[in-house]
């Protein structure tokens, strides 16, 4: 039989798509159509942009009649309404490399505003510079009454994902449509496209860091660190989809406030010692993935920071990790620090297996926390595949994440013990044992004791004080401060499983674990 090179019907094909204008016609009809369909997708991916539960409507192609009379077609519209509220968005949508004209969009705002819409929702492969912030910068004036709002592909397929396979949805059918449009956005010729370039100007950015020239003002700098950011949050929302748990780029409050805050941080780390750094948080992990990307040695290094157990001697607490890697390879670096010690005793896991005592500086030591990375070699081009920049930074992270972090268990005290004799007073060796002759008590007195326990109730002002905590006196350390040389050769960390991964990804659309 022929039946195993027949092509199955699929609801949303991919076949015959003839230009990028059909691309993106296909691309925002086939998710427009699932919104009402899939109800708990459709609100999960319009919530967070005001819309209320309700009854979801969507609509292709619509037209509308600016202030000078001319009719504009935008690419779509979704409208929720519950009893007499009504939420209501405009679609703009870009397929491939096709970018978000500022224009456009303006003129789309001033059709919201003046048809009373809530949104003008852009989707594209362009992704946001920050959180809540547009890629395409626009007068400020045109969102005063409207939001403009932003998605890139690669979070509605995360969220369509998640939704699927770690949320899931009850009805057979609409969990198979989902996986329809799942299939089809994960297709190349969707135009719905991964994170898949660092931009023109990277590869001039590494060169004059290479030759020890780059100035915090120059040509490509500030799109150079744009993207590492947004690359990061690619690699987040990645993550996040395989886990089904959130994960974020960490920011502090100030940097969420005012993103140029932290792009003035990142051009600094650049210009300065030629690095790119970043921290992305997995609930209910140790800590927070940590990466440093070093363009000069073209170095990556992954790495998390955790509190050693409260009890026990350091050599103990040295031993608990070692239980913990006890399957990770052996040219991952481990940092000890000691209470009040501002540099740690850093060796390779190889060497603390054979001897933990290499990380006590003093047998005395205090050891308070511990700090685990991998170095990892930084590819070169700007684009994706083997020997890719984007590539190496995923796998990095996708490696870490499965042999290290997700086996750290932090350390919980054990519960109070109960004394083995019953008695704590016993375990003591204190002797309570009550002499013959001490066993006469005055009847009286008993008496008088019983009525005065029965009359008088305990008075609040008798009862101790609350004590004030005490503040802890941990010097402050930087918790991803090791050690300061270059990583040979022989500790690099290979992440050659996680790079097969993302090849097989690229190539048919899905993980190589699903087949």
């Amino acid at each position: 039989m022929a039946e195993k090179t027949w092509q199955p019907a699929r609801l949303i094909p991919t076949s015959g798509i003839s230009g990028p204008d059909e691309q993106e016609t296909r691309a925002t009809s086939a998710l427009l159509a699932v919104l009402p369909i899939v109800r708990d997708f459709g609100l999960g991916l319009l919530r967070p942009f005001g819309a209320q539960s309700g009854t979801i409507e969507s609509f292709i192609e619509v037209p509308l009649v600016t202030a000078d009379g001319r009719t504009v077609r935008p690419d779509g519209l979704v409208r929720v309404t519950r009893g007499k509220s009504m939420w209501t968005a405009l679609v703009e949508v870009k397929t491939g490399t096709n970018d978000l004209g500022r224009d456009q969009l303006e003129t789309y705002l001033e059709l919201a505003r003046d048809n009373g819409f809530d949104v003008v929702l852009t989707i594209s492969n362009q992704m946001s510079p920050a959180p809540g912030v547009h890629p395409v910068d626009v007068d400020k004036r045109k969102v005063r009454k409207v939001q403009l709002q932003h998605l890139s592909w690669a979070e509605v397929v995360s969220a369509a994902v998640i939704q699927r396979v770690h949320h899931g949805v009850s009805d057979p059918e609409q969990a198979w449509i989902l996986g329809e449009l799942i299939r089809y956005l994960q297709h190349p010729r969707s135009g719905a496209l991964d994170f898949s370039d660092m931009g023109a100007a990277w590869v001039p950015v590494r060169e004059s860091i290479a030759a020890g020239t780059l100035r915090a003002n120059d040509k490509g700098v500030n799109e150079a660190v744009t993207r590492w950011d947004q690359l990061l949050r690619f690699a987040g929302m990645r993550l996040e989809r395989e886990l089904g748990s959130g994960v974020q780029l960490s920011l502090s409050r100030k940097e969420q406030a005012e993103p140029s805050l932290r792009t003035a941080a990142l051009v600094n780390g650049l210009v300065t010692r030629g690095c790119l750094t970043g921290s992305l948080g997995v609930p209910n992990t140790v800590g927070d993935l940590f990466i440093e990307a070093d363009l000069r040695t073209n170095r990556c290094t992954v790495s998390v920071a955790f509190g050693a157990p409260g009890e026990g001697r350091s050599l103990t607490r040295i031993n608990w990790l070692l239980r913990q890697l006890a399957d990770a390879p052996g040219n991952l670096r481990i940092d000890a620090y000691a209470h009040m010690a501002r540099t740690s005793m850093s060796e390779l896991l190889l060497t603390v297996r054979e001897n933990p005592a290499v990380l006590l500086a003093d047998p005395r030591a205090d050891v308070r926390r511990f700090r685990v990375a991998a170095t990892s070699q930084l590819g070169a081009k700007r684009g994706t595949g083997r020997g890719a920049f984007i590539d190496s930074v995923l796998a990095a992270l996708d490696g870490f994440y499965e042999v290290v972090l997700q086996g750290l268990r932090p350390w919980i005290a054990k519960a109070p013990q109960l004394p083995k004799s019953g008695s704590a007073i016993a375990d003591a060796g204190i002797d309570t044992t009550v002499l013959p002759d001490e066993q006469a008590v005055d009847a009286g007195a008993e008496i008088e004791a019983a009525v005065i326990a029965d009359d008088v109730e305990p008075q609040a002002d008798h009862l101790p004080e609350a004590t004030e905590p005490v503040a802890s006196d941990v010097a402050e350390v930087d918790p991803h401060a090791g050690s300061t040389a270059v990583a040979s050769t022989d500790e690099l960390v290979t992440w050659d499983s996680q790079v097969r991964e993302l090849g097989h990804e690229r190539s048919t659309g899905v993980p190589a674990t699903e087949g």
